[in-house]
């Protein structure tokens, strides 16, 4: 008997420490709903993504924010900022991008779809924290016109080693850059009298991001058309942040085993532990409507020469791994 009481003993012991491995992993969505275009940030000891609400245009009138100390776990902050704080969105509020600034915390969003001669484009909001409430700091757009043929869309935040802050930007396959002011209200133009500069990569359609690592600049983005399959991710590395940007190929792109369409991104770096995310959204398998796609994440890796590896998607996701 005791026997018997010892070998359940230790298989209920192996059981619950299976379950306890699998519950220091974040899975993948990490959160219910439909959420994309993730913006993953870091401030402090809290990891944050700032996502897309994944509903037809006109539904699309707010954004949701989620916090999280290790990955796994994710707390909701609800409507960080809607149609009440912006008055002149009307319809498509997607793609926010945060940064922090003396205390300030700057969310620049796309809404309106705007085209040639419409009101929308780029806007920026201000909060004293980073779960909001977020209140339009300008009134209007930042970025409204179409520039270099792009549309004022899909807007990144990057501060350089300088303290510089560019913003990249735009869709229908064209990608600018301009260095903001000191104040977030407008730009400043470069040397040669240009407020925004075309730095188009490869086969660029939207979604652009930046990263520092080792010195130097990898510039990232979505290729393909995000409602369909072949939505994917690809990347170049340059030895300063306005190029010029050479396609080294996708990193990031549909596995039929895992999930579809998988795009519009951003990337995580936890300095303690040295590891480097890349938080993503993809359809899940079987789904035919294009607004249903789900927020991830899963770690990014590079060989010894510093090239991306090719990201490989999972439901599992992530291990536990605090800021601290």
């Amino acid at each position: 008997m005791k026997k018997i009481l010892r070998s359940i003993a230790v298989v209920l012991f192996a059981v619950v420490a299976v379950s306890c491995t699998e519950a220091k992993r974040s899975g993948n969505p990490i959160v219910e709903g439909w959420y994309a275009d993730p913006e993953g940030v870091i401030f402090g000891d809290t990891y944050w993504v700032y996502p897309t609400w994944s509903k037809p245009f006109k539904e699309q009138l707010h954004f949701d924010a989620f916090s999280s100390k290790d990955l796994v776990t994710w707390q909701k902050h609800e409507r960080i900022i809607d149609q009440s704080s912006i008055s002149w969105l009307t319809h498509a509020l997607w793609a926010p991008s945060i940064i922090e600034k003396e205390g300030k915390y700057y969310l620049m969003f796309s809404c309106n779809n705007v085209r040639e001669g419409e009101v929308g484009g780029i806007g920026v909001a201000v909060a004293d924290n980073p779960a909001g409430p977020f209140k339009d700091h300008l009134g209007k757009p930042l970025i409204n016109d179409i520039i270099n043929g792009a549309q004022p869309i899909d807007q990144f935040v990057f501060k350089d080693t300088d303290g510089t802050y560019y913003m990249y930007y735009g869709g229908w396959k064209h990608c600018n850059v301009g260095k903001l002011n000191d104040d977030f209200t407008g730009f400043v133009p470069f040397e040669n009298g240009e407020v925004f500069k075309e730095i188009t990569p490869g086969e660029y359609v939207e979604g652009p991001f930046m990263f520092i690592k080792d010195g130097k600049y990898y510039f990232m983005w979505s290729e393909g058309k995000w409602r369909k399959d072949n939505y994917r991710v690809a990347y170049a590395i340059a030895d300063n942040p306005l190029g010029p940007f050479e396609s080294r190929g996708v990193i990031l792109q549909t596995d039929k085993e895992i999930g579809t369409g998988a795009g519009h991104h951003s990337v995580m770096h936890n300095p303690r532990s040295g590891k480097y995310y890349i938080v993503y959204h993809r359809h899940p398998l079987g789904s035919t409507d294009g607004d249903d796609r789900r927020t991830c994440i899963d770690e990014l890796h590079f060989d010894a020469e510093g090239n991306i590896l090719p990201v490989k998607m999972t439901f599992e996701g992530v291990e536990a791994d605090p800021l601290k």
